[in-house]
């Protein structure tokens, strides 16, 4: 469907204007100088079709006037949207007279996102792009809520993953430890008590073995004392083993030489083993960290996959709005202007009115390539423009349609 045409009394700045679209075109100019009423009658098509609350029309009636009308006209209904002081009344009709008693519903079924201006949404910058295309699009998730998580998630695992970095950096320091090292320190006051009694009874052994040789020179030398000799050696060698050998002290001595080494590599060991298990703890937290980010990520990827964009190859990261992976601000303005008619179209199947305000920005080209695409898919472009020598312009002076000899005054 297609506006036919629009009657606008009292609305906002319109006095009275009455427009009937050629039913051959597809381009409608309302053009003005600012304050003459032409955003009213733009406006009035989106008031008729949905209404207008106080929030976002505080004053639908015109100033001095007690009542407003708008009749919008298509191919199969006709619109009535009166505002009082008290409020608003809709009717809607078909062709054949029959009122719908839902109105509105059934307008609901029929309109689209009458808001959605192609030429002031390639004009946003990336935040508010972003904003618009969310609030067209129905994502299985909350954007906002799931980049929250990530940004918490991703800071989280960059101070784990310094601490990672911490960790590696101080084991790093220790270098190679032996590997008979023991676990635990030597005790160096065991070794000591260890050496001085096997001096002991090395000196107990040396002084016995002195003894049994001068008890032997005397029996040689003294004859007559030989059966006490004898005696004495029976019983000095009683209390001595013969195949007794002296303790080798120097594998002592050397332990007891290496005791504060082989210690202080043992602390060195069990300072490495503790930083080990931290480290160990820490990667392995960073790695459930890297996980739960790939999820977020595969749960926003899923999302953006089954969600229904307007346009194909539409998409959006945290920065703003992409097309085909790449960011929108980076396509040609023809390119931009092409997608945003898409989307519009795609927004609007059912009603084929599109509404574009600050018409004026557009280039030859750019409106060219409105004109096209409309006429491509069959759609009827509402376009506000500011000037009093439009050529084809509906041209609004003081709230209502100047006669063509008029508007050149």
């Amino acid at each position: 469907m297609k506006v036919i045409s629009l009657t606008t009394t009292n609305y906002k700045r319109a006095k009275h204007v009455e427009i009937k679209p050629d039913p051959d075109g597809n381009l409608v100019i309302v053009a003005g100088k600012n304050g003459q009423g032409k955003s009213s009658v733009l406006d009035s098509i989106a008031a008729a079709l949905g209404g207008a609350n106080s929030k976002t029309t505080p004053k639908p009636i015109r100033d001095g006037e007690d009542r407003a009308e708008i009749v919008l006209e298509t191919e199969d209904l006709t619109v009535t949207r009166v505002f009082t002081p008290s409020g608003s009344r809709l009717t809607l009709t078909s062709k054949d007279g029959a009122k719908y008693p839902k109105a509105q519903a059934k307008l609901d079924e029929l309109v689209g996102n009458l808001s959605m201006d192609p030429l002031a949404f390639t004009l946003l910058d990336d935040k508010k792009q972003l904003a618009q295309l969310l609030d067209l699009v129905d994502l299985p998730f909350n954007p906002d809520q799931l980049e929250a998580e990530r940004k918490q998630v991703f800071e989280e695992r960059t101070a784990v993953n310094r601490r990672v970095k911490e960790f590696e950096s101080a084991l790093a320091q220790f270098g190679d430890l032996p590997a008979d090292l023991p676990t635990a320190e030597v005790s160096v006051s065991g070794l000591l008590s260890e050496y001085h009694e096997a001096r002991n009874k090395n000196e107990v052994l040396q002084r016995s073995q002195q003894f049994v040789e001068s008890l032997q020179a005397q029996i040689e030398q003294l004859e007559e004392q030989l059966a006490k000799a004898k005696n004495d050696l029976s019983e000095a060698l009683a209390g001595v083993d013969p195949n007794a050998k002296p303790i080798d002290l120097t594998a002592i001595q050397a332990q007891i030489d290496g005791a504060e080494e082989t210690n202080r590599l043992v602390r060195k060991a069990q300072e490495r083993g503790a930083l080990s298990f931290q480290f160990e703890a820490a990667k392995g937290q960073a790695n459930q960290l890297t996980a739960k980010l790939d999820q977020i990520a595969k749960t926003k990827a899923d999302g953006l996959a089954a969600a229904q964009f307007p346009v194909q190859g539409l998409g959006f990261t945290e920065d703003g709005v992409t097309y085909q992976g790449v960011p929108f601000k980076q396509a040609s303005s023809a390119e931009q202007i092409r997608v945003s008619m898409a989307m519009a179209i795609a927004l609007n199947p059912k009603l084929k009115v599109i509404r574009i305000q600050d018409g004026s920005l557009l280039d030859t080209d750019s409106l060219a390539l409105i004109e096209e695409t409309a006429q491509e898919h069959g759609y009827q472009i509402w376009l506000e423009v500011v000037g009093d020598d439009i050529e084809d312009a509906y041209t609004i002076i003081d709230g209502e349609v100047a006669e063509p000899w008029l508007a050149k005054l």
